[in-house]
């Protein structure tokens, strides 16, 4: 039974991940500093799988607490979420973003070196080509001028990446490039809990109907689209966690055609703002409160995947469309609106 060590394990993401490796019978150990998760996660990821994940509380940016996690088993592979995500707030502290998002990724990356640990899956972004000239966006293009900070860290560790892969002849890695994850586990038990308010739309349509937040405000109504609100391309966590494994899988049975590859991870559909409103309000039979506002800083007018590449080269497509994806982010809302008002 393979060994994986994931870090940011108890975040969005990550936790779906987990699930799904677990489900999959790996054996899986969690890096996770609780800065943006919670420990009830945990349990919950038990709940569903009816097996526990071994779990440290571990900042990334210490070295010798990291080595220390690595010397505990000996891993197949290191699938790496941890990292600050928030597109508005790497704007207005861009020294935050740089100094953990790269730290991190370094001292994960010297521990695999050191400790002879083979494959690496990095969660990137869609934010690495920028405002592209051209859509649908294929891994054909080049990365532009990023648009924040955050951005520019994965663009800056896709090519640490890459340069380790290089200078070391055992390791292999796998960036994916998500386009936009929303919804949560079928169980409810799961799924997205921002820290705050809410930097991500899904989030916050859920909060705001739950009555937590006084309304949802729309950045921008006035971007060349066909409400005027911004596209993007909106994929189900589940299906994004799949996608993880098909890469996993992909390096563990040394079928890369290179060392470092890089895909988009999308559904190929842009939807906008609005459409995202309206699917919600229509599966789960609900009005919501929501206003428009001026742009928001950092963000792009439209953006949505290619995935032909991905499709093909991991033998992986996503399978959920944006209802049920409104419909399961409901669904955890229930769940977790207690905890959220407390």
């Amino acid at each position: 039974m393979k060994e994986i060590l994931v870090t940011g394990g108890l975040g969005y993401i990550g936790s779906h991940t987990v699930v799904e490796l677990m489900m999959k019978n790996y054996n899986v150990s969690i890096i996770d500093n609780l800065s943006n998760s919670e420990i009830f996660i945990l349990e919950n990821i038990e709940k569903i799988t009816g097996r526990n994940p071994i779990f440290f509380n571990i900042d990334l940016t210490d070295y010798n607490k990291t080595n220390s996690c690595f010397t505990k088993k000996n891993y197949d592979g290191v699938i790496h979420f941890a990292a600050f995500k928030s597109v508005s707030e790497s704007v207005e502290y861009p020294e935050k973003y740089y100094s953990n998002n790269l730290n991190s990724l370094l001292n994960i990356l010297r521990c695999m070196k050191e400790n002879k640990v083979d494959n690496i899956v990095f969660s990137s972004s869609c934010t690495v080509y920028g405002q592209p000239d051209d859509l649908p966006v294929s891994e054909k293009f080049p990365f532009k001028e990023a648009e924040s900070p955050y951005a520019r860290t994965k663009q800056i560790s896709e090519n640490i990446i890459k340069d380790f892969v290089n200078s070391t002849s055992f390791l292999s890695g796998i960036s994916l490039r998500y386009f936009n994850p929303v919804g949560a586990h079928h169980s409810g038990l799961i799924g997205e809990l921002p820290i705050g308010i809410p930097d991500n739309l899904v989030p916050y349509i859920t909060q705001t109907a739950a009555g937590i937040r006084k309304e949802l405000q729309v950045f921008g109504d006035d971007y060349d689209t066909h409400d005027g609100t911004a596209i993007r391309d909106y994929i189900h966590v589940e299906d994004l966690a799949e996608a993880h494994i098909a890469a996993l899988e992909r390096m563990c049975e040394n079928k890369m055609d290179s060392e470092y590859e890089y895909y988009n991870i999308g559904t190929g559909v842009g939807n906008s703002v609005l459409d995202v409103v309206k699917s919600f309000e229509r599966v789960n039979k609900l009005k919501l409160n929501y206003s428009v506002i001026e742009r928001r800083s950092g963000d792009i007018e439209k953006i949505f995947s290619d995935c032909r590449i991905s499709n093909k080269k991991l033998g992986w497509a996503t399978k959920k469309g944006l209802d049920e994806m409104m419909n399961s982010a409901w669904k955890w809302q229930n769940n977790i609106s207690s905890f959220l008002k407390g």
